[in-house]
């Protein structure tokens, strides 16, 4: 009796405690408002816990050990003591998360909970594809559960805020960031961008609170894909019409999604750093599309605006930063140390302040962190979903639907499943790391599935692996440049002597995983290392090859596309990789990718893009010199935009349109009958391109307006109908006015940017 009394009173206990703090912190009570909630927090809170608000750290000590001593780790911890911190990054582990959120919680005078951020790019552990091959797909329910596997699983890691989708269109393979966004087209990129918002958090803001979501980050804001010459943290120099009709759109269209948090960009705009810039943060982002949640820096970019020469100092990056509508601080150390000089100075509003706090708060708020700070704390959780049969049946889909078969002659594709010899050569195909790709900090090493591990699954073939050559010169890692063997070519005669005594020829080559992504720029975009050597090497002994492309960015590969018979897209495909692209080659999937970026021909042609404008003399009209024309290459792509093929073929006909004159305002009934008319069931991309002719600001010569993922047994035909409305058929101008202007449209409907049904039709 006097234990269960013990018991009663502790819990009687616990129960008062409860309801004095809940009378202490009004803003804990859950019959209130979010916004009632703010309202009665911000007054309770100093200047200096204000600005520990929009303060963001990196993680800096073991968080379940001992205090630190001395340096950076002590006054950060010293720091979140006091409330002065808001948000923890790259803490990750619910043994983890819980300790800095318990510092945070029940430490501090308010208690304000931590929003502990992360970058889960295409995956938590289990990783997908890099989401460029994701993008490849042109699924958008594909790439929304997806998004959803990773938020399930960083969520069950006590993770609950993401640094993606980048949305940045790009159009220059180059810059080794085009792995994390969608490609080179708008309309695409914001079809992909609003999956992954809704993906990472939910349908509705609602679904925030849940314990599997986390709140979205779109990045980067803005025009980062348009850096000078596709290096990094370069300059971006872009017209208005660039800017309003390329890169904006899919940055609105993640506030449509309802996305939580933006991050801004490295580079400049017009000649403004844009951590500073407050016609992108405050003008267009917070005011024309009032977006209501907060705004972060990328990783030091307010520090960064002085190596820029925009701000004379430390307090007056500050100060420009949070005039033009920063919001949070990510590892400047800037906010923290200047802001609460600067308010009390008068060179900074403390409304400016509030107006920051109250977005950050909101967002906690909605992510349900005061009602339970340790609401994604669950260790028994985060061991049943991190890594389960689930997550990885789901990124396997993901990785399948994401490869593009680029050529298949010869009949080498499907292969055979018994009584073939193989021979599979490739440093790649053995390796269990690269296919993870570049943003992949949460997974451990060697843990994907290898071609060579796929592909011995299918065990009625012979199949022999060499490696021919090693691909890296020294063990790659993602703070070090990837230095690639360039002189070994010991493997050289074993791989010959397999490939000639083989029926078909696997090879696997391309750009290892940390070869793209952030800091990943190259001038050369060829195969690196000694894989184009061995390559002609192998062709010379068996010309019967199959090449699987494992890279994060289009490639230039102009031998392979003349001379190798079937190439096959395979990207970096996350830990399923293997299992993907041996259920391709083996026909179990009959492969339904589409480019979404361009592959040139060399890399002088770059950037290169299907949406390009029409020039004054772009065809050879007078038979002489004077056109716009290359005098070494041809001016197309080595592969298009939205090029890719099927084990199968696809046939259009009777393309029709509802009428051919329209009032403006009316919609435009677009149908085709696409029909499967080879051998395999199989899946096709249908895409719509728009042709604006006359407009008072010049129009791509094709734009993509609509795209449909159609599945057609064989010989099943299909009618696929497209309705534009005056969102499809306008324009910005330079003044950011958006227009739908009387003329004549051109339509083509297809399976690629470079071929289809055409008609067109007037809007008077």
């Amino acid at each position: 009796m006097k234990n269960k009394k013990i018991i009663i009173i502790g819990a009687l206990s616990l129960f008062t405690v409860g309801n004095m703090n809940a009378q202490k912190k009004p803003y804990l009570d859950k019959n209130k408002t979010i916004e009632q909630r703010i309202d009665l927090l911000l007054p309770l809170m100093t200047l200096e816990e204000k600005v520990g608000q929009m303060n963001q750290y990196n993680g800096f000590w073991d968080v379940t050990g001992p205090a630190p001593k001395g340096g950076t780790a002590e006054l950060k911890y010293e720091h979140l003591r006091k409330g002065l911190v808001g948000s923890m990054l790259t803490v990750r582990g619910v043994k983890e998360v819980r300790a800095v959120q318990k510092i945070a919680v029940e430490e501090t005078r308010l208690g304000i909970p931590l929003i502990i951020g992360f970058d889960v790019i295409h995956g938590y552990k289990t990783l997908s594809p890099i989401p460029l091959a994701e993008a490849a797909s042109w699924d958008l329910e594909a790439i929304r559960k997806s998004a959803a596997i990773a938020a399930d699983e960083a969520s069950a890691s006590g993770i609950n805020w993401t640094f993606g989708p980048n949305v940045d269109v790009a159009n220059d393979a180059r810059w080794g960031r085009v792995m994390e966004g969608a490609g080179e087209d708008p309309y695409l990129g914001s079809k992909v961008g609003y999956a992954r918002v809704k993906g990472f958090q939910g349908e509705t803001t609602a679904d925030l609170a849940k314990v599997n979501t986390i709140a979205a980050c779109a990045k980067h804001f803005a025009a980062y894909g348009y850096v000078e010459a596709g290096l990094e943290y370069n300059i971006v120099d872009i017209s208005n019409s660039k800017l309003y009709n390329s890169v904006l759109p899919p940055f609105e269209a993640t506030v449509q999604a309802g996305v939580r948090t933006f991050m801004n960009s490295f580079n400049t705009l017009n000649g403004v750093p844009a951590t500073g810039n407050a016609f992108l943060q405050r003008d267009i982002l917070k005011g024309k599309w009032k977006f209501d949640g907060f705004v972060i820096s990328d990783y030091a970019s307010i520090r960064e605006m002085i190596a820029h020469g925009y701000a004379k100092d430390e307090a007056d990056a500050t100060a420009k930063a949070v005039i033009a509508g920063s919001d949070m601080d990510m590892e400047s150390y800037l906010y923290v140390a200047k802001l609460v000089d600067l308010v009390k100075s008068g060179k900074v509003k403390e409304t400016l302040v509030d107006d920051a706090v109250r977005r950050i708060l909101r967002v906690k708020f909605e992510l349900g962190l005061f009602d339970d700070p340790y609401r994604y704390c669950d260790e028994k959780r985060e061991k049943e979903v991190v890594g389960s049969k689930a997550n990885n049946d789901g990124v396997l889909n993901m990785a399948k639907k994401s490869i593009v078969l680029l050529k298949n002659e010869k009949n080498l594709l499907p292969l055979k499943k018994s009584g073939q010899k193989i021979a599979l050569i490739g440093a790649l195909a053995n390796d269990k790391n690269s296919p993870l790709g570049s943003w992949r900090i949460a997974a451990d090493d060697n843990t994907a599935v290898s071609v060579l591990e796929g592909m011995q699954q299918y065990k009625d073939n012979q199949l022999v692996f060499e490696k021919g050559a090693d691909l890296l010169k020294q063990k790659a890692t993602f703070l070090t440049e990837t230095v690639f063997n360039t002189t070994d070519k010991s493997g050289f005669e074993a791989a010959k002597t397999a490939a000639k005594n083989a029926d078909v020829v696997v090879m696997v080559l391309g750009e290892y995983g940390f070869q793209s992504g952030e800091g990943r720029s190259r001038t050369d975009l060829n195969l690196p290392g000694l894989q184009q050597e061995l390559l002609e090497e192998i062709y010379k002994v068996n010309p019967n090859i199959v090449l699987v492309l494992n890279n994060g960015r289009p490639l230039s590969i102009p031998w392979a596309a003349e001379h190798v018979p079937a190439i096959v897209e395979a990207w970096h495909l996350g830990t399923q990789t293997g299992n993907a692209v041996a259920q391709v080659l083996y026909g179990d999937y009959n492969p339904s990718g589409k480019l979404p970026m361009s592959f040139p021909r060399n890399v002088g042609q770059v950037p290169i893009y299907y949406n390009k404008y029409s020039t004054g003399r772009p065809t050879d009209s007078d038979k002489n010199v004077f056109w716009s024309h290359y005098m070494d290459v041809e001016k197309t792509p080595q592969f298009p935009f939205g090029f890719g093929l099927s084990y199968t073929t696809f046939d259009y006909k009777n393309l029709k349109l509802n009428k051919t004159s329209f009032a403006k305002g009316e919609k435009v009934t677009v149908s085709v009958e696409v029909s499967n008319s080879g051998n395999y069931d199989g899946k096709e991309v249908v895409q719509l391109y728009i042709h604006d002719e006359f407009a008072s600001i010049i129009r791509p010569i094709k734009e993509l307006k609509g795209f449909e993922l159609v599945n057609l047994k064989k010989g099943e035909t299909k009618t696929v109908t497209f309705t534009l409305t005056d969102k499809e058929l306008g324009f910005y101008n330079n003044e950011g006015t958006y227009l739908v202007e009387p003329g004549t449209f051109k339509i083509m409907v297809g399976g690629s940017s470079d071929k289809g049904l055409q008609s067109g039709f007037e809007i008077l």
